[in-house]
C-alpha cells in the first residue's frame, strides 16, 4: 500500500528537501506541494492525502487554521496532519495539536525518523514521540483554564477507561499501560479505542489534551 503525502511549507527548498527524503521510500508518494495554508486546504481536498506535513508559520492562512479546516471538513477529515516546526517548545505547536494535528516533528528530523513518522501516522498511531509531545502539551496546557465541559465528558468513561486515558496522558505506550494495569496490550488498545469513540476525539493526542483540560491530570504530574 502506498502512502500519499502533501507538503505544505512556504519555503521551496524545505519542500524540495522533504520530497527528496520521502522519495527514498518506495511506499511513500508526494502528491502535491502547497506554499500557504489556503493552498494546502485546496490541495488536500483535491488529492485526499493520507498524511500532510504542515508548516505552522506561513503567510496568509497559517498551518494552525489550515489544519483545523482540513480535519473538520468531511471530505478531508481522514487525512492526518503532522506539524513541522523549528523548535519543539514552540507555543504554536500546542495550538496546532488542539486544532487536530496528529503529532509534530522538528524540521531537523532524521530521514529515517521522518519516514517512520509518516508511516506511523498513516497507520493511525497519532503520538509520534510521546515524551516530547507530552512535554509540549504540559508546558502550555497549564496556561489554559480548566474546562468544566471537558470534565463532564469524562463521565461517559468507565473507571478503567478513565485510568487508561490518564496513563496515555502520562506518555505511556500501550505495552506500558498493559503492564501498569496488569492487562494485555490488546486490552489496553481496546480501552483506548473505546475512550476515543466515547469522547468523540480524533486520536491519542486529543485524549492527552482533554485529560489536561479536564483536570484529570495536571502539569508536572
Amino acid at each position: 500500500m502506498t502512502i500519499t503525502v502533501l507538503l505544505a511549507d512556504d519555503q521551496a527548498l524545505v519542500r524540495a528537501g522533504f520530497r527528496s527524503l520521502l522519495a527514498r521510500s518506495r511506499d511513500i508518494t508526494v502528491v502535491g506541494e502547497a506554499q500557504d495554508g489556503d493552498e494546502a486546504v485546496r490541495l488536500a481536498s483535491s488529492t485526499r492525502p493520507d498524511v500532510i506535513l504542515m508548516d505552522i508559520r506561513m503567510p496568509g492562512t497559517d498551518g494552525i487554521a489550515a489544519t483545523r479546516r482540513i480535519v473538520t471538513d468531511p471530505a478531508t477529515r481522514s487525512s492526518r496532519v503532522i506539524i513541522l516546526t523549528t523548535f519543539d517548545t514552540d507555543e504554536h505547536v500546542f495550538a496546532a495539536l488542539r486544532a487536530g494535528a496528529s503529532g509534530f516533528l522538528t524540521k531537523e528530523v532524521e530521514p529515517a525518523e521522518l519516514r517512520r513518522a509518516v508511516a506511523a501516522v498513516a497507520g493511525g498511531d497519532a503520538l509520534l514521540s510521546p515524551g516530547v509531545t507530552r512535554r509540549v502539551i504540559e508546558q502550555f496546557a497549564h496556561r489554559q483554564d480548566l474546562t468544566p465541559a471537558a470534565g463532564e465528558r469524562l463521565a461517559a468513561l468507565t473507571s478503567r477507561e478513565r485510568e487508561t486515558v490518564r496513563l496515555v496522558a502520562l506518555g505511556l505506550s500501550n505495552h506500558e499501560i498493559a503492564e501498569r494495569l496488569v492487562i494485555s496490550p490488546l486490552t489496553a488498545k481496546t480501552h483506548i479505542s473505546r475512550a476515543i469513540a466515547k469522547l468523540n476525539v480524533r486520536d491519542r493526542v486529543q485524549l492527552v489534551i482533554l485529560a489536561y483540560e479536564s483536570g484529570l491530570i495536571r502539569p508536572g504530574a
